[in-house]
Order: structure tokens, then C-alpha cells, then sequence
């Protein structure tokens, strides 16, 4: 999986929004894999999914609206690896929160098509950020959102 998507799907995207559909599958798979892995077999995993996401995350914001329903899909996936994998509830939310109050402040530059897929998207990156204040972890989301405000 990780030699198709390196030497053939993301080494041959040719626009921003398939490179970054490309990494996010390789940030998710090895998300998938972390959950299961130990050792240094499980830092290693950890490793290559923060740098899937990352290198994504960084071309997305660079090159995506914040609406765009790839980027929010990115940022509820890389917040969710954030809460689940790096257990660091402030990141996850703080990464959540910020994509949310971004694409809200752009709802009214989206088209038809991709407006039910970023809202959807949306309403599940507010989901997750309800979810984890109401955790035990709440309090750092709790500070994240505060210091947002």
C-alpha cells in the first residue's frame, strides 16, 4: 500500500487537491496501523503517518480554500490522530477548532457541489470538539478554545 501510494499516486499528482488526497491516505493508513502496532515498529508508524499529514496539511493550506471538502477532511483526520494516537487533546482541538472557524468564515464562497461535503465535514469537526470537552481531556480543549477567543 505505502509503495503504491509513494511511487505511483502521490509521486504522480499533478494538482494540490490529489497530492493532498494521496497524503491524507497515507497519513490514514498509517494511522490505522499505529492503532494496532508496539514498539518501535508503532514509532515508526506514528512517524510516517505525523509526516503524511503534515506534508498534506501544509499544501492544503497553501494551495485549498478552507472549505474545500478535502482540507476539512484532512484536518478531522490529522485532529483525530492528534486525540487518539499523540493523545494531546490540546493540538487535536486547537487544529479542529481553527479549520472549523476558518471554513465558517468562508461558507459564503461555497459552490453548490461541494457545499452539503463541507458542511458534513464541518458539523463532524464540531461533533469531535463537543465530544472531547466533555471528556476528561476537556480542560486542555477548554484552554485551547479560550486562547482562540
Amino acid at each position: 500500500m505505502e509503495e503504491l501510494l509513494d511511487k505511483y499516486l502521490i509521486a504522480n499528482a499533478t494538482n494540490p487537491e490529489s497530492k493532498v488526497f494521496y497524503l491524507k491516505m497515507k497519513g490514514d493508513y498509517f494511522r490505522y496501523l499505529a492503532e494496532v502496532a508496539c514498539g518501535d515498529d508503532r514509532k515508526q508508524t506514528i512517524d510516517n503517518s505525523q509526516g503524511a499529514y503534515q506534508e498534506a496539511f501544509d499544501i492544503s493550506k497553501k494551495e485549498m480554500q478552507p472549505t474545500h471538502p478535502i482540507r476539512l477532511g484532512l484536518a478531522l483526520n490529522f485532529s483525530v490522530f492528534y486525540y487518539e494516537i499523540l493523545n494531546n487533546p490540546e493540538l487535536a482541538c486547537t487544529l479542529a477548532k481553527t479549520a472549523f472557524d476558518e471554513a465558517i468564515a468562508e461558507l459564503d464562497t461555497l459552490n453548490e457541489d461541494s457545499y452539503k461535503d463541507s458542511t458534513l465535514i464541518m458539523q463532524l469537526l464540531r461533533d469531535n470538539l463537543t465530544l472531547w470537552t466533555s471528556d476528561s481531556a476537556g480542560e486542555e480543549c477548554d484552554a485551547a478554545e479560550g486562547a482562540e477567543n
